[in-house]
C-alpha cells in the first residue's frame, strides 16, 4: 500500500486509508485546517458522551487547559508519581514470590486502570467493573464491521458508567478531596467550568484511552526486550534507556493502530482527491514503519538514531503513536511515568526474567493491538 496505493478508498470501513508517514503526519498536524475530528460524533460519543476529542478552536483550547495540568509538571511529579509507584508495587507483590507470571494478566491490564481509578479517587475494589467498561468501549471503537451486539454493549456501558460516576461527581463537588476528580470539579479557565457531563465523559475517555493503551505498551515493551536479550541487558544495566525502549515500542508496535479524521473540504492527499465530509483512516502502524522515514523499520532497535527519545512524549514527537498537533495525546507524560515506574520495578523484582519455555509473543487486534499474554519465569527475590 505504501509503495503503490498510498490512498485507498476502503468500502468496508467507508473511509479513505492513508499509510505513508508523510501523509499521516500531515493529517495529524493539519496546518491548513483541512481535517476535523467530527468522526468522533459517531465513533465515540455513543459510548463516552461528548468529549474533548470532538472539540475544536477556543472550546477545545479551554477544555484542554482545564484538564492538562494534572498530566504534566508539578501535579504529575508530586501528586501522582507516588500513586503510580504504590500501585505498581502492590501488583508486583501479588506474584513476586511465585517465580512465574503472565505479565499481561497479572500486571499490564491492571496497572494503568488502578492508577487512573486511584488518581480520580474512585474505589479500586471496582477494578473489574472499570476493566469491563473500558474493554467494551475499545470493542465499540474497533467495531468496524458494525456488529450490533458490540454496539449495544458499548451504549449500555455509557449508561452504566454515567449511573456510577454522576453521583460521585456530585458528592465530590460538595466535599472535594485531594484527587484529580475534585480538581476537575473545581477547575476554571476564563470563567468556564466543566459540567457533570463534561467530567463524566472525560473520566470515561481517560479510563479507556489511558487503560487500553498503556496496558498494551507495557506488554509490548517486555515482549520486545525479552526477544532481544542484548537490549534487555542494556536496559537492566542503564534504566535511563527505558524511555528509548518505550519510544521504539511506540514506533514499531503502537498500541493504537488507527486514528480517524474527517475532511472539512475536498483534499488532495496521497496522490488522490478525498471529498469533503469523508472519513480518513490514518494507519499509524504502517506510517511508523515507513522506510522513507525509518531505516530498517521492521526491526526493534532502541539505539536507532532516527528516532528522538527526548521528544517522544511531546507534540514534537517524530513517531505517530500519540498523534500530533492540537489533539496530541494529553496523557503522554502520564504514560511515560507509568512505563518508567512499572518497567523499573518489574526489572528489580525479576532480575533474570525470561519468557516461558517455547513461548513466542504474538500480537492481537486491529484498532488497538498488543500481546494477549506474556508468560515469564524468574527467580524470586525479596521485596524492598
Amino acid at each position: 500500500m505504501r509503495e503503490s496505493h498510498p490512498l485507498i478508498r476502503h468500502d468496508a470501513t467507508d473511509s479513505y486509508l492513508v499509510s505513508r508517514y508523510e501523509d499521516v503526519e500531515r493529517v495529524f498536524k493539519d496546518k491548513a485546517g483541512e481535517f476535523t475530528t467530527d468522526n468522533y460524533d459517531w465513533q465515540i460519543e455513543p459510548v463516552h458522551g461528548r468529549t474533548i476529542l470532538q472539540l475544536s478552536g477556543r472550546e477545545h483550547a479551554v477544555r484542554r487547559a482545564l484538564v492538562a495540568p494534572a498530566f504534566r509538571g508539578t501535579d504529575l511529579q508530586e501528586k501522582f508519581l507516588p500513586v503510580i509507584e504504590r500501585n505498581a508495587r502492590e501488583l508486583i507483590d501479588t506474584f513476586r514470590q511465585a517465580g512465574e507470571a503472565d505479565l499481561v494478566d497479572a500486571f499490564a491490564t491492571r496497572f494503568p486502570v488502578l492508577v487512573i481509578a486511584d488518581m480520580l479517587g474512585l474505589d479500586k475494589a471496582d477494578h473489574d467493573r472499570f476493566h469491563g467498561w473500558y474493554t467494551s468501549v475499545i470493542a465499540f471503537l474497533g467495531n468496524l464491521a458494525g456488529d450490533p451486539e458490540v454496539a449495544a454493549a458499548g451504549e449500555r456501558t455509557r449508561r452504566e458508567f454515567a449511573a456510577y460516576m454522576i453521583p460521585v461527581i456530585q458528592e465530590r463537588r460538595k466535599a472535594p478531596g485531594d484527587d484529580l476528580l475534585s480538581a476537575l470539579c473545581s477547575a476554571e479557565v476564563d470563567g468556564v467550568r466543566m459540567s457533570d457531563e463534561d467530567i463524566k465523559a472525560f473520566c470515561s475517555l481517560l479510563l479507556a484511552a489511558g487503560g487500553e493503551t498503556t496496558d498494551k505498551a507495557i506488554a509490548s515493551i517486555f515482549a520486545h526486550l525479552l526477544t532481544h536479550p542484548e537490549q534487555l541487558a542494556a536496559v537492566r544495566e542503564d534504566r535511563g534507556l527505558i524511555d528509548r525502549a518505550f519510544a521504539e515500542t511506540l514506533r514499531l508496535t503502537p498500541p493504537v493502530h488507527m486514528i480517524m479524521r474527517q475532511t472539512a473540504t475536498d483534499v488532495e492527499l496521497g496522490g488522490g482527491r478525498v471529498p469533503a465530509g469523508s472519513t480518513v483512516t490514518c494507519l499509524i502502524g504502517s506510517a511508523n514503519r515507513d522506510p522513507a522515514r525509518y531505516r530498517d523499520p521492521d526491526r526493534f532497535d532502541l539505539f536507532r538514531t532516527d528516532l528522538t527519545s527526548t521528544t517522544a512524549f511531546s507534540a514534537a514527537a517524530d513517531h505517530l503513536a500519540f498523534a500530533l498537533g492540537r489533539h496530541f495525546c494529553v496523557g503522554a507524560l502520564l504514560a511515560r511515568a507509568e512505563v518508567r515506574t512499572g518497567v523499573n520495578l518489574l526489572l528489580d523484582a525479576m532480575p533474570d526474567v525470561r519468557l516461558a519455555d517455547g513461548f513466542i509473543p504474538s500480537e492481537r487486534g486491529v484498532f488497538t493491538r498488543g500481546p494477549q499474554s506474556l508468560p515469564v519465569r524468574f527467580t524470586p527475590v525479596a521485596g524492598p
